[in-house]
Order: structure tokens, then sequence, then C-alpha cells
């Protein structure tokens, strides 16, 4: 048969390899970036012992964002683009319950509350104030 009649042979795999790609770089959801944020969990992150299947050995995470390689890629990226639209997004409070089911008329509209989000500071830049 020609390719004219029509016909589209595997179009249904392409439908499924754009969902593939969609999830391989999926990143993490602004509540579970919140959560992280709380101090206890933060600590944590922050200190992780070395892995070897994640970049940088886990070492150099950004809270906000993802791993990195090292050090000066991870200074690269606090003063990028990226990272400064992140802690924008991140200013509005989590979506919660109560907030549904305010919209969904069963109480009158709260707007969202605005969280003070910033930067992380870096381990020598604790360490040299610590020392002076």
């Amino acid at each position: 048969m020609s390719p004219r009649n029509g016909r589209r042979t595997g179009a249904h795999r392409a439908h499924s390899l754009a969902r593939q790609w969609k999830t391989k770089r999926r990143r993490r959801d602004l509540d579970e970036i919140h959560g992280d944020l709380q101090p206890e969990n933060a600590a944590r992150l922050l200190r992780q012992e070395p892995d070897p299947d994640l970049p940088g050995c886990a070492q150099f995470y950004c809270l906000h964002c993802r791993y990195f390689v090292d050090l000066t890629s991870m200074k690269e990226h606090f003063r990028s683009k990226v990272h400064k639209k992140r802690l924008k997004q991140l200013r509005e409070a989590p979506y919660t319950q109560e907030e549904a089911e305010r919209a969904a008329g069963m109480g009158s509209y709260i707007p969202p509350k605005k969280v003070e989000v910033q930067t992380q500071p870096l381990e020598e830049v604790i360490e040299m104030e610590a020392s002076s």
C-alpha cells in the first residue's frame, strides 16, 4: 500500500517515546522541595554520606534543584537563571488540602502566603566565618 492512503503507521510508538523522555528528566515537585527545606531535613541532605552512584558522590547538593559534580559548578549554578527561577517558584507556599477545599467552594478564598527562600550557604563561607 502506498503512504497516501492516510494510514499512519507507527504513530502509537512516538507517543510512548515522548513519555519516556519526560520521565527521564523529571524534576522534583515544589511541595517535595518545601519538605526538604525544613531544618532537620536540610541538615541531613547537606551532610550526606558519599554515594558513588550520585554526581559528585552526593557531596555537592543544591536543596532547591539537584546534585552537582564539583563546587565550582554548584557556585555557577547559584548565579544562573535556572536557580533564580526555581527560588521564585518556591516563594509561594505549597498547595494544601484546605486550599483545595476553599477553591471548591467550601470556604472563602485566602491568597497563598509568601515564604522566604534564600540560596543555601556554602560550607567554605561558614568555615571562614567561624575561623575569624
